[in-house]
Order: C-alpha cells, then structure tokens, then sequence
C-alpha cells in the first residue's frame, strides 16, 4: 500500500533515499562518513518543511515494512526547501554551488527507491504513478526527474510511463536525462 510517509518511517525511509542519491548524498553533504550522512537524512526526514521531509514522501508498505519510497515536491519551491539543508550542513546561501536539480513549472520526482530484495515486483511504478498523481492533484502539468545517463532500467520504467527525456542536465559533477510527464 501507498501512503503518506510519516516522521517515524525516517529509520525505514532514509536507507532507501540514500540508496537512489547514491553518492549525490556525500556530495551534497561534504562527507564520507556514512553515519554523518544518514544522521544529516534522518534528522532532515523528521522535520517539516525541506526538500527531504517525511512531508514529500510517499512510502510503499507492506506488513509495516517499508519497501520503497518517493520524494517529491514543487520545483518552484526548490530554494525555499534547500535552505534547511544547508542549515544543516552550517551553510547559509541557498545557492552555494549547488546545482538546481528542478526549475519551476514541474513537480518535480528528486527521489525515487525500492529495497533490493523487493525490486522487480513494480513497486517502483506504483511508486511513479503515485507521484505523477500527487503533482497532478496539486495542479502542475508537467512531472520532472532526473535520471542518470548509465542507468537504463530507470529509463526504461520512465519510458514506459510516459516519460520523454527533454534534454541533458550536469547535476553535481554527472550528467542525467532530464525527462518530463505531461498531464494530459
């Protein structure tokens, strides 16, 4: 089942946030240190009102287990979002050299993951549809993500839902297929 995560699914949920940054999440955190890392999730998780909030994510459960998870959110409100994030880190222009990963006019998917001993059951497509369906509710036409150039699973599923990669974006020193949904 699809629902709303909540602030007590961080131990559940960051584990697999992680898993789809990969190394984006020590990039974005200046760190190695994968117990600095989670924490920096974790804590961020819990909170309201960032980019990595229990607030916009949506968990797949399964006898109260999580086995995957979408975060997503406006795109226009990229900047208001990141600044708890660099708060976090001790950092305060929202720019600071990071890149803008979404743009205003999209809801953006900054996430999306599924535990590997569930993959393969379409918990990742639910998961899509589920945010293509959120963003649709909050009014936006068209869906954005970003998915790595290399990863051709990942773009197959997005092909598949109706995905078209609109152009190339540099993100964080790697380049990604910027594919957009346009509601119908």
């Amino acid at each position: 089942m699809i629902r709303p995560a909540k602030p007590t699914d961080a131990t559940q949920v960051v584990p697999s946030l992680l898993q789809a940054m990969g190394e984006l999440a020590y990039k974005l955190t200046h760190t190695q240190n994968e117990a600095a890392v989670n924490h920096i999730f974790e804590k961020l998780f819990r909170q309201a009102g960032n980019q990595y909030s229990y607030e916009n994510t949506l968990v797949f459960e399964e006898a109260g287990k999580v086995l995957g998870a979408l975060t997503a959110y406006d795109g226009a409100r990229l900047v208001e979002l990141r600044k708890p994030f660099l708060a976090c880190l001790n950092r305060t222009d929202p720019e600071d050299n990071l890149d803008a990963e979404t743009q205003s006019g999209e809801f953006y998917l900054d996430s999306i993951s599924v535990s590997p001993a569930a993959q393969g059951k379409g918990i990742g497509q639910q998961l899509v549809k589920a945010g293509i369906a959120r963003g649709q509710q909050q009014g936006h036409k068209i869906i954005g993500l970003l998915v790595e150039q290399h990863n051709e699973r990942a773009l197959k599923l997005y092909q598949r839902l109706g995905f078209a990669i609109q152009n190339e974006k540099e993100f964080m020193g790697g380049l990604y297929h910027h594919m957009v949904f346009k509601v119908k």
